[in-house]
């Protein structure tokens, strides 16, 4: 399984915006084949401060999300509402296994 966290900081003043164009990725990020998950969390602490929660069965799979419509709509949308670059942190999923 190959999950992906990205940290997102987003300006103050589009958190509602970034909240909107995030959930219309995730309703088609998992509705992706190999996509077995696709959270979206806000921090308890920081309104401003999202990390988004991706996982896919393959790597290959992962790397087919960013060829997606969806998800380029999403990154050129969002881009000029962050006030940092996001990053994205790669990890092989160990538990749940697949197919589990």
């Amino acid at each position: 399984m190959q999950v992906t966290l990205v940290h997102v900081h987003v300006k103050p003043e589009h958190v509602e915006d970034f909240i909107e164009a995030t959930r219309k990725n995730h309703n088609h990020s998992v509705q992706e084949p190999g996509n077995l998950r696709f959270d979206i969390l806000q921090s308890s602490d920081d309104r401003t401060h999202f990390v988004l929660y991706e996982a896919y069965v393959t790597e290959a799979d992962a790397a087919r999300h960013k060829e997606t419509e969806h998800y380029l709509t999403w990154r050129n949308k969002v881009a000029d509402w962050m006030a940092a670059s996001r990053v994205g942190m790669h990890y092989h999923g160990l538990y749940p296994e697949v197919g589990q």
